[in-house]
């Protein structure tokens, strides 16, 4: 952004995204609340770094871009943060085009260009590989995901970035958890951030504390220009979606259901549970009592 553009940008109250949003008190309240929530995570667990606004160098994040309802949230979110100057994290959106049929490789980059944001277009033909080398009635889900981290993560070094930027919700987190207990004999979700396995980069989910129906009805508010997942998003039987049933079905009979279970995820209690690496069970001592013989 130019020092021009920075100075007038003073005297609008929202990024240039939010140009043509609807200005009706429903629209505001959403919104207000994806964007506070947003805040809430990045200080909660401090993905700002302590020396942002003072470094030399700025700090460059990668956020990835889909084209689905929640990384336009995401985008939408960290733009209206980095306007107000909350967020002194330079940004760089990336989407990668996977190769499947009938893909409209014109939307995002119009889109973007509009913005006038720093943006890159990957294209890696990872359908192919995936249709090849997945099992006859599997999910393409696992092969697809190990692939497109992969080559994120060298894309974010490409680009000098610090960190990949994801836009995973707190409904996410809990599909997630759910799959894990199931499938997978194990309590985990997904974290706010992350350090890869390499231990150069990290992920950030600034999104974690927003609910998916605020995301839907902030996304068709907005009017982003939705790419719909053509490889993975028709197959049946997906465990996820399974998931995703599940607790529909217990917030229908218990609203506020989600919104208790995340709260679980933010209070464990390792002494409750049964893992001898978090809990030193064979080691328990009585405290002894004090003068009082209390």
């Amino acid at each position: 952004m130019s020092g021009k553009a920075k100075e007038e940008h003073l005297f609008e109250p929202y990024h240039p995204i939010f140009a043509n949003a609807p200005k009706s008190v429903n629209f505001k309240k959403v919104r207000k609340t994806i964007v506070r929530q947003t805040k809430e995570v990045l200080d909660e667990f401090k993905l700002i770094p302590s020396d942002a606004k003072t470094r030399e160098t700025p700090y460059k994040w990668m956020v990835c871009l889909s084209g689905g309802k929640d990384s336009y949230t995401l985008m939408a979110a960290l733009l209206d943060l980095k306007w107000q100057g909350a967020l002194p994290i330079d940004l760089i959106f990336v989407n990668l085009d996977q190769g499947q049929p009938g893909f409209p490789k014109h939307i995002l980059p119009e889109y973007l260009s509009g913005l006038g944001v720093e943006y890159r277009i990957i294209t890696e033909d990872t359908y192919s590989i995936v249709k090849e080398k997945t099992p006859q009635n599997a999910t393409y889900c696992a092969m697809c995901s190990r692939l497109r981290r992969g080559i994120l993560y060298n894309a974010a070094r490409a680009e000098e970035c610090d960190a990949i930027v994801l836009g995973h919700h707190r409904d996410d987190a809990l599909e997630t958890f759910m799959m894990n207990l199931f499938h997978g004999g194990r309590l985990a979700a997904m974290p706010p951030t992350l350090l890869n396995d390499e231990g150069d980069i990290k992920v950030h989910r600034p999104l974690l504390h927003c609910a998916e129906a605020d995301i839907e009805r902030f996304a068709k508010a907005m009017e982003f220009p939705i790419i719909p997942c053509n490889l993975c998003g028709t197959q049946e039987g997906l465990q996820r979606a399974a998931m995703k049933d599940m607790l529909n079905e217990w917030e229908k009979r218990a609203p506020g259901r989600r919104q208790t279970m995340f709260r679980a995820l933010k209070n464990v209690r390792p002494s409750h549970l049964a893992d001898k690496s978090i809990f030193d069970f064979m080691d328990l001592k009585p405290t002894p009592p004090n003068e009082d013989g209390l």
